[in-house]
């Protein structure tokens, strides 16, 4: 039984001793331990809802289990299950204060959702915080449970939960730029490969292609997403199942499934499942393989808005603050700025996943806390980048309109919209004579009675340029 200390503090006791506990926090003597173990990033696990909403959850499906199985009284359930009802709804979580990067392989984490979820379900059973005799958070909120399963089961629910958050916001950012590609459909401009003139496109395809690289990333996600719901729950320490009655696995992952509605399903090798981090580090290479196309777009923004007059000039974006402390009236894309870091740190985390995945040794994987901050900050980052990029870049984009037409109009590399009809040999010598004498293709090709007036204006017609055509016209001559 645990003794009270002087007026405002508890005395919890571990295997390491006695602790002096405030009364106003609902956490234990081994989550302070971890506390002050591991003073070593910013990344809090309160700063985590929907991780902490996992947590709940797995506690909750254990509860049921146990309950179901007669390893805890009614008392004890109920208010088991209110508690983690109430981590669920957003209460209580200044009540995890530990470090998302820990050793242990996630104790420190397990124990202060055990001992948060006890002292509120001794609460509401009528008790003082600490006295554990009543409900413990080792015996009764972690009973048939280990680390080694519940953490894992915890960050698999709460990643499932964020992944559902990230494609929703991901969507919005989707459908912000094909609005855009609809606004731009009809402007005609140059497109470009190895950053040479190339042939004529609309703006609206240019955003049609940023929204369509993205949308193909769609499927890769929720697949990565699916292995998620496969979970490991009564693997216990090391998948053997040892302190779980059997039946308790099954149980459990029904109630985990009944509790989120999701289809999620027993590991079939506890043993293999418990060392095994793949699901992390293939979520952290789908999130990658959005933020390398992110990335490409940003710096494709960056690239047509550059200027206003000595780049490319084809867009404006938002003017969002000045630019330099120097240069008066200079104005920097720093939106796609700041997106192109998101999108650096994305990638840098998911070298740091895969290296930590490479860390599995024997029965378990130690590093998986660094993983789970990785994956959970990724996503955080991506989302608040992707608004930012939506509400104060894209959605406010303007064209320049008269600029992108006189750049086509101009650009030596509408010629080969001629290929069909002139051959490849008379496009080219046409192409060096206009890089030559400075005139335009449009002019040269009249000037050598190439082709007609009708006939040039419609190979050259925007509508014949963006797209394939089969045009029924003959040379007048060949130079």
């Amino acid at each position: 039984m645990e003794t009270t200390s002087k007026k405002g503090f508890r005395e919890e006791s571990d295997l390491l001793g006695t602790r002096e506990i405030p009364d106003s926090v609902l956490y234990g003597v081994q989550t302070l331990r971890g506390i002050e173990n591991f003073e070593i990033s910013k990344f809090h696990l309160k700063d985590y809802p929907l991780f902490i909403k996992g947590l709940a959850i797995t506690k909750w499906g254990a509860a049921v289990a146990n309950h179901e199985l007669g390893l805890i009284s009614d008392e004890q359930f109920n208010a088991i299950v209110q508690a983690c009802k109430e981590l669920i709804e957003g209460q209580h979580h200044e009540q995890f204060p530990v470090d998302m990067i820990q050793g242990g392989a996630g104790t420190t984490t397990n124990m202060n959702i055990n001992e948060v979820i006890t002292n509120r379900a001794l609460e509401i059973m009528g008790h003082k915080r600490g006295e554990y005799q009543y409900c413990s958070p080792n015996d009764i909120v972690n009973c048939a449970q280990s680390t080694n399963d519940a953490y894992p089961t915890a960050i698999h629910i709460g990643m499932y939960y964020t992944h559902l958050k990230f494609v929703e916001h991901y969507k919005v950012l989707i459908e912000s730029l094909r609005k855009k590609s609809e606004e731009f459909k009809h402007i005609v401009k140059i497109g470009r490969t190895q950053w040479e003139d190339a042939v004529p496109m609309t703006l609206g395809q240019t955003f049609s292609g940023f929204a369509s690289i993205l949308e193909d990333e769609l499927l890769h996600l929720d697949e990565a997403a699916a292995d998620f719901l496969t979970v490991n729950m009564g693997a216990t320490a090391i998948g053997t199942g040892i302190t779980a009655e059997p039946g308790y696995a099954e149980k459990c992952v029904a109630a985990l499934g009944k509790i989120t509605g999701w289809n999620i399903k027993l590991a079939k090798d506890l043993v293999g499942a418990t060392s095994d981090t793949s699901c992390l580090v293939g979520y952290a290479a789908a999130l990658k393989r959005v933020a390398v196309k992110v990335n490409k777009i940003c710096n494709d923004l960056r690239i047509l808005a550059s200027g206003p007059r000595c780049g490319f000039g084809e867009i404006n974006l938002p003017a969002m603050q000045p630019g330099s402390s120097i240069m008066p009236g200079k104005v920097n894309p720093v939106i796609p700025e700041v997106m192109n870091q998101i999108c650096y740190k994305v990638m840098g985390n998911e070298l740091c996943v895969t290296m930590a995945g490479d860390a599995a040794q024997m029965e378990l994987n130690a590093m998986e806390p660094v993983m789970a901050q990785c994956d959970f900050e990724s996503v955080d980052l991506m989302i608040n980048g992707f608004e930012t990029l939506r509400i104060r870049c894209i959605e406010g984009i303007t064209a320049n309109e008269e600029h992108c037409r006189t750049q086509t109009r101009n650009s030596i590399s509408i010629v080969t919209a001629l290929n069909p009809v002139i051959g490849y040999k008379n496009s080219t010598k046409i192409a060096k004579e206009a890089l030559a004498t400075g005139k335009s293709v449009y002019d040269l090709v009249l000037e050598h009675d190439i082709l007609s007036k009708e006939d040039l204006d419609t190979i050259l017609a925007p509508e014949n340029m963006i797209k394939p055509v089969k045009l029924d016209i003959k040379p007048k001559r060949h130079l």
